[in-house]
This record gives C-alpha cells, structure tokens and sequence, in this order.
C-alpha cells in the first residue's frame, strides 16, 4: 500500500474512532427514558453491590429463564466494523494497533450492552442500575424476595434494597401524568380494582414536588377505576416512584410490606409471624381483600399523608 494512500486511511480511521469516543455516554451506558432494570441500594460500596447483584440475578435468572445464550462475538460487528479490522491487519504500525484496539473495546462493549443484566450508571450515590433484557424486573425481583423471605437465608452484604423498575420516563409532572395512564391500566384500569399506595423518594433533583406528584397519580390511578382504593397498612400493590436527576423510575409491586420495603436484610431478619402472611400470586391478588377507604376523596387525603 502507498504510504500516502495508507497515512490518509489511518486519519480517516482515526477522526471516525475520535467522534465516537466524544459522544456522550447515553447510550445505554447511564440511566435514562425508555430503560427498565433493577435499582439497587447499597450501603458505601457501589463496586462489591454491582458484583453482588450479577450474581444474585444471574442465578435466580437462569433459574427463571435459563442460562444465557450469547451469540459469537464476530456476529455482533456490523458489516463496516468487520471491514475495519480487516484493514487493520494489513498494518502492523503502532497506530493501526491502536485502532484495533479500539475497536476491540467497542466491540466487548456492544457484548455488555446485549447482556440479560447490564450495570449502568445511576445518577446517585449508593444506588446502582441494573439495566434487564427480555426478562421482566418486576417478576424476577418478586421471586427473588419470596425465596429469601421463605429460606431466611442471607445472600447478599452491601445490597439493602432491590426495587424492579418496570418503565421509566422524563422527571416532570406532565411527562409522568401521560406515561401512567398508560402504563397503570395493567393492575389498575376496569375491570381490575386493587388497593394501592404510593411511595416517593427523589435524589438529586429539586424541581419536583412530592405531595403533588402523589396526588395526580393517585388521581390517575382513580380515573382507571374509582374503585381502586388507597391503602396504607396491607395494600395489594405499591407503586413506586424513585426519580434521580431527570429521569423518573416506575414499577407497581406486590408484597412490598410483607417485605420489609423490598429491603433484602430486612426480609432475612424478618421474625416468624410473617409466616402466617403468605406472598401473594397473580391469583390470590385478585380475590385478596384489605381496608378500602370509601371514595377517591378519602384516598387522595390518605396518600397525602402517606409516610415514606
């Protein structure tokens, strides 16, 4: 190859490689819209929870859903990154070993970002965000406390609280009010009825209003169906708003006070009476009854003073 002709192919290589590594990590790398995961709280070490969490999740995963598959590497490369390294190895100069480099980082970071459990960043100290593929949070997380809280067996350390985050949205209050309406009628539009109660926690982000956010979507889940009820002490389902900077995370959950705030060494201290309450199932929670607050104007002053 002409030395000028291979000097302005590694310029072009290198400009192409330079924009990419300037584009900001979105992406799937940092928390934001449209993800679904697992958001973990941990006690000061963001880097053994990570590692906990993979491997919590990976084997009750496995037991759910089966072992991975994970197709070869070299399918994952699209046709003009294949073309690339083959150029590459027509060069054995530092700079075209820097690019293949490179490119071999892109490529194990495609490979991550396919992965059924995938770390990425939260937005907020001693919290982690484990992004999920084709599995559902909420079920998987479900199984995951109901197995603890029944074996009273202790698998994890830094770990405190695992909340399945089942959509998430951008933090203001009209997004949110649109997202839900759609995203409630699954538990909550007519026929369904439950009890419910709303919990709210906000990290870095100071635009948003507690009591307000709680009462619009308690209106929302009203307007489903007005028979939805509030309830405080042993509702069938919890909604959990957890907002972080911009980003709002969402997820209705089962059992959330039997157990213990989905807190995993709470459930494992948890004493013997829990036992006479049993998790629920997708069966038992449409014929399980609890205190229901008679109409919507009650609800909205109970969730008002609902208690984080």
């Amino acid at each position: 190859m002409a030395a000028p002709e291979a000097a302005a192919r590694k310029r072009r290589l290198k400009g192409h490689f330079a924009a990419r590594a300037k584009r900001p990590r979105g992406g799937g790398r940092q928390l934001e819209a449209g993800m679904r995961g697992i958001l973990i709280t941990c006690n000061m070490n963001e880097r053994k929870c990570v590692g906990e969490a993979y491997s919590l999740l990976g084997e009750y995963g496995d037991l759910l859903y089966g072992p991975e598959q994970l197709s070869e590497p070299a399918e994952r490369l699209s046709g003009s990154e294949r073309e690339e390294e083959r150029e590459e190895e027509d060069d054995d100069d530092d700079a075209e070993a820097a690019l293949k480099k490179e490119v071999g980082q892109i490529r194990a970071s495609t490979e991550r970002q396919l992965r059924r459990f995938q770390s990425v960043e939260s937005g907020a100290n001693n919290v982690v965000f484990i992004r999920t593929r084709g599995i559902e949070p909420e079920n998987l997380v479900h199984h995951i406390l109901k197995d603890i809280h029944t074996t009273k067996k202790k698998k994890t350390r830094v770990i405190l609280r695992m909340l399945p985050i089942s959509g998430t949205c951008k933090a203001f209050l009209e997004d949110m009010k649109k997202y839900t309406e759609t995203f409630f009628e699954p538990w909550f539009k007519a026929p369904n009825k439950s009890t419910f109660q709303i919990v709210y926690k906000a990290r870095n982000n100071s635009h948003m209003n507690r009591e307000e956010v709680i009462k619009e979507l308690a209106g929302i889940v009203g307007s489903l169906n007005p028979e939805n009820k509030v309830d405080l002490n042993n509702p069938q389902y919890t909604v959990v708003v957890e907002i972080i900077k911009n980003v709002c995370c969402l997820s209705v959950v089962r059992d959330y006070v039997l157990f213990r705030k989905y807190n995993l060494q709470e459930v494992v201290k948890s004493n013997k009476d829990d036992t006479q309450q049993n998790p629920s199932n997708v069966s038992e929670e449409q014929n399980s009854t609890a205190v229901k607050p008679e109409t919507m104007e009650e609800n909205l002053k109970e969730v008002k003073q609902e208690q984080e």
